[in-house]
């Protein structure tokens, strides 16, 4: 196992398993609200609003205050809750893939684990398909390319029937 799965595992188990099913439950149905048109409908009319307000206020610095604290504040909370969900998401994919490579006969498992592997050895990795699908490639257009023989192509042969026929 390499260093930075182990400082995942040591972080992982520093927290409540409670606190973490919530906040889990809490990312997930956020990002379902928030993603949903409704809720940039909400946003816009807030932009809006805001806008609108500009005379009554006179434009101060307040009046933009509220936008640009409200704004920053919403987005900062919202980082953590776009990355609670791309790891869940990114983790299921994995898992889903992982399974796939396991089940599939002929395949070489040391796929199934490979969100694991540092930098260098994801390269290595990566180098090593390149050149196996660069050879399948060759080894395809091989098979495309018709072997050499002295019979007529196909469209000729065409041609001297229908010019046998027409006389």
């Amino acid at each position: 196992m390499n260093k930075s799965k182990n400082n995942h595992d040591q972080a992982s188990s520093n927290h409540s398993p409670v606190l973490t099913q919530y906040f889990s439950q809490f990312a997930h149905a956020t990002s379902m609200w928030t993603g949903h048109p409704l809720a940039f409908l909400l946003a816009v009319a807030v932009v809006i609003v805001w806008a609108a307000t500009g005379p009554l206020f006179g434009y101060s610095d307040t009046w933009q205050l509220v936008i640009n604290t409200g704004t920053t504040i919403v987005t900062f909370l919202m980082v953590f809750l776009i990355q609670n969900t791309q790891n869940r998401d990114t983790m299921a994919i994995q898992l889903k893939l992982s399974e796939l490579v396991l089940a599939m006969k002929g395949a070489e498992n040391k796929f199934a684990a490979i969100e694991d592997l540092t930098d260098d050895e994801l390269k290595a990795l990566h180098d090593e398909c390149r050149v196996r699908a660069e050879m399948t490639l060759s080894h395809l257009e091989k098979r495309a390319k018709p072997p050499p023989n002295n019979r007529k192509s196909r469209p000729a042969a065409e041609r001297a029937k229908t010019s046998a026929r027409s006389s």
